[in-house]
């Protein structure tokens, strides 16, 4: 799901990160910049053009410099197939990727693996000799099916495979092409033996209006994303997933192998070590609903998991 990010999900959030359109300077992006001496290489840090990945971008840039390392802030430059080429091509150093999403968008869109440790064998494998991943996160932003937490006490739902005896009373509301794909429809009927009794359609990036779906009890069921803050906020319930029908999707540095020492190295790892799922959920509402500043954010985060003082 990620290759094609969250429209109106995220419309809301795109007003908080005071970007322009496209790749963003320091003069346009006040996450931008290069916050070092004029002498010496900087450590180029892109991100996607969505707030989320500008966080994690964010994040990564304070740990580096933390470790006396240059860093210059390229964000908001756009899709996978735009900034992929550039971190190959050494235009970009560090980069805040999914690894699910990296390897079947942009590396092997034949891969069916699920799990991280899969997905980061054939990404090691697989990728272009000029880059290389480092250590996965525990966090992760992939799809769920998610409840309300009155449908999971009622029916006593913890996991994918315990809707299977009521999700023919439940409409599930999606994008209009979770209805046929493996990581989808297809797959909880085939994985999990779960049919859903009706499909309610949406358009892909609609999480505001589904969520509201679900909270009014219109649709029982939501394909919801993992850091979708009114998972938070709502107290909903994502179903556990014990079969991995949804690819893990860890929060993963992609560098350009050339650019990135040793310390970098440790920075970028040690973002991994800390950051959890939870974390992720915890920074985005503090985005989306208490309104504070990205880098505000980042930095406390930093400052909590004690990689910076």
């Amino acid at each position: 799901m990620r290759g094609m990010y969250r429209g109106a999900a995220f419309a809301l959030l795109a007003a908080l990160s005071l970007t322009a359109c496209g790749g963003g300077d320091s003069d346009d992006n006040p996450l931008s910049g290069d916050s070092g001496d004029s002498d010496g290489k900087s450590l180029v840090v892109g991100s996607a053009n969505f707030p989320e990945n500008q966080l994690l971008a964010e994040i990564y840039s304070q740990a580096l410099e933390s470790k006396g390392l240059k860093v210059t802030r390229k964000f908001d430059i756009g899709a996978r197939e735009v900034y992929y080429d550039q971190v190959v091509k050494g235009g970009i150093d560090v980069f805040p990727e999914y690894n699910g999403a990296l390897l079947a968008v942009a590396v092997d869109k034949n891969s069916t693996a699920t799990t991280t440790e899969d997905i980061n064998a054939e990404l090691k494998e697989k990728l272009p000799k000029s880059v290389e991943i480092l250590d996965s996160a525990a966090a992760e932003d992939k799809d769920s099916v998610t409840v309300t937490s009155e449908t999971a006490a009622k029916y006593d739902l913890k996991t994918l495979a315990d809707l299977k005896p009521v999700a023919k009373d439940f409409t599930i509301g999606a994008g209009s092409e979770f209805k046929t794909r493996t990581q989808g429809g297809v797959g909880l009927k085939k994985v999990y033996g779960v049919e859903f009794g009706k499909f309610q359609p949406l358009d892909a990036g609609a999480q505001t209006t589904l969520v509201k779906l679900l909270k009014d009890n219109k649709v029982q069921a939501a394909n919801l994303y993992t850091t979708d803050p009114a998972i938070v906020a709502d107290k909903l319930v994502v179903l556990e997933d014990p079969k991995n029908l949804f690819s893990s999707q860890n929060v993963t540095p992609l560098v350009y192998k050339d650019a990135v020492n040793d310390k970098a190295k440790e920075a970028l790892d040690g973002v991994s070590a800390k950051l959890t799922t939870q974390d992720l959920l915890d920074m985005m509402k503090k985005l989306v609903d208490d309104k504070e500043d990205a880098s505000a954010v980042a930095k406390e985060w930093l400052t909590s998991a004690g990689l910076v003082s």
